[in-house]
């Protein structure tokens, strides 16, 4: 969320919302992004699996932001969230290529199918980018990866510009993961 500074007279402000410029205004607009997120390990540990259905993106002024949607998983979805030097998938190990400075490696305690049925509930291959996921112009993120899904656990490799501070917000059937811009507290 952005918060708009502005900084003038009185006289500068009334001539402002009446239409005319005023001559040497002093307004000046700021961003004031959140602080103190870190960048070390997040997590939270639940039971029970609800299937992960979508993975979109969004650009704010402030952050990055990845939503995994899971409908029906209420707002104690298990997540553990954490930069990683190589993105490794689990079970198998192998090592799948994320772009960008850093790697988040992002796991849900969603699948990405059905248990029941085994009929995928989110569509994606292994070690290729997001389906849907357009992130052409992020001023952080830079890749997407699927690594899979494992013991009813989905994992994502999130390539960032650098190692940046995040956040996880536990929403009613979504998961949300912010990647600051930047270190300092402005733009």
């Amino acid at each position: 969320m952005a918060v708009l500074v502005l900084a003038g007279t009185a006289t500068g402000a009334a001539a402002g919302s009446a239409g005319a410029a005023p001559v040497g205004d002093a307004r000046t607009a700021v961003a004031a992004c959140p602080t103190g997120w870190g960048s070390g390990t997040k997590g939270a540990v639940s039971s029970g699996a609800v299937p992960l259905t979508d993975v979109r993106t969004g650009r704010h002024d402030c952050f990055d932001r990845m939503v995994l949607d899971v409908p029906g998983g209420g707002d104690k979805i298990g997540f553990y969230v954490q930069y990683v030097d190589r993105l490794h998938q689990a079970g198998s190990g192998d090592h799948i290529p994320v772009g960008g400075g850093a790697i988040l490696e992002v796991r849900i305690a969603a699948p990405s199918y059905d248990p029941e049925t085994g009929e995928p509930t989110y569509a994606a291959d292994v070690a290729r980018p997001l389906p849907g996921v357009d992130i052409t112009g992020y001023r952080t993120f830079r890749d997407t990866r699927f690594a899979g899904s494992f013991e009813g656990e989905t994992q994502i490799g999130l390539g960032v510009r650098a190692r940046l501070p995040f956040r996880v917000i536990q929403l009613s059937d979504r998961l949300v993961v912010d990647v600051a811009h930047s270190w300092t507290s402005s733009r």
